[in-house]
């Protein structure tokens, strides 16, 4: 093996210098800190990603009605031997906040992910997309002149662009988020905003809570009186509310076809009639329309409506 004196090692570096590490003009390195914290009165470690606060989080009503229903649910277990998990409890033990959409400087979605397990290991599905509840309108209209109450019955429908579900003209019960109101207050809004109608609140019927009575609740769990169109990975949920309209022939002609909804806001919405009796295939692949047919036929038929 030959040897390299020094003279020549000089050499060598000054043909061949190292390469200058490449850095862009402007580049910084930062190293991402996840903030963490325990809830209040419970040993559950939270994790915070960019963009959130721990105050920010704690005030998000999504996150509070969602970790109170849960925290209520899970302490069931030590209540009664007849619990199936009785024997080893299942816990909330850590939450990592994922990501967040804002609306301005609101939060609108959180996306979590949580640990929930027992002693053994054994884990209950904890990835979840925080979002709060909704409100469904089933808003039935009737011509002037129509006699019978069960005859020429038509249910208000709009169409949109929902690219979540890869459609651009969905047919849907009208439907609209809860922010900071009352559940009927919501549901008034969104009737005058995609429908074009003043609705006094207290004229709308809950048919969820009129379906769901109190005793829903009697073993313990204080799950709201509303439906949960997708449970498995979300914790929305709905309520249905009911109006019913007569209004004039030709009102019920410039119906179908009209345009509403907050156009500057990106609602594109077209107004669509349909028979009541043709409801539950219409919306077959609306959650809302099939609850509120199902309800609404069922409050019928028990005379509770």
């Amino acid at each position: 093996m030959h040897k390299i004196n020094l003279n020549t090692s000089l050499i060598l570096k000054r043909l061949f210098p190292p390469f200058p590490r490449f850095r862009s003009k402007g580049y910084k390195t930062t190293a991402t800190r996840m903030t963490t914290f325990q809830i209040p009165d419970s040993k559950v470690e939270v994790s915070l990603c960019e963009g959130i606060t721990k105050d920010e989080l704690l005030r998000f009503p999504a996150f509070k009605s969602w970790h109170n229903r849960l925290t209520a649910s899970l302490a069931l277990q030590n209540q009664s031997s007849d619990h199936p998990f009785h024997s080893d409890p299942y816990r909330l033990r850590s939450i990592k906040i994922q990501s967040l959409d804002r609306w301005g400087n609101r939060i609108g979605f959180i996306k979590i992910s949580s640990k929930i397990a027992n002693e053994a290991g054994e884990t209950l599905p904890g990835d979840i997309f925080l979002r709060g509840p909704s409100v469904g309108m089933m808003v039935i209209v009737q011509p002037e002149d129509v006699k019978g109450s069960d005859e020429e019955r038509w249910v208000v429908m709009t169409v949109q662009p929902r690219p979540a579900s890869g459609s651009l003209a969905f047919i849907e019960l009208p439907a609209g988020m809860v922010d900071d109101g009352t559940f009927k207050g919501a549901a008034a809004k969104e009737i005058e905003e995609e429908l074009g109608w003043t609705i006094p609140a207290d004229q709308l019927t809950n048919l969820s809570e009129l379906a769901i009575g109190d005793e829903a609740n009697k073993e313990g769990e204080v799950l709201p009186r509303a439906m949960f169109p997708s449970a498995g990975g979300c914790d929305e949920f709905v309520k249905i509310f009911l109006h019913e309209k007569k209004i004039s022939r030709e009102e019920l002609k410039k119906t179908t076809g009209k345009l509403t909804g907050l156009r500057d806001d990106g609602e594109k919405i077209t107004l669509k009639l349909v028979k009541l009796e043709d409801l539950w295939k219409e919306g077959a692949r609306d959650s809302k329309a099939l609850t509120a047919w199902a309800l609404y036929d069922g409050l019928k038929r028990t005379g509770k409506l």
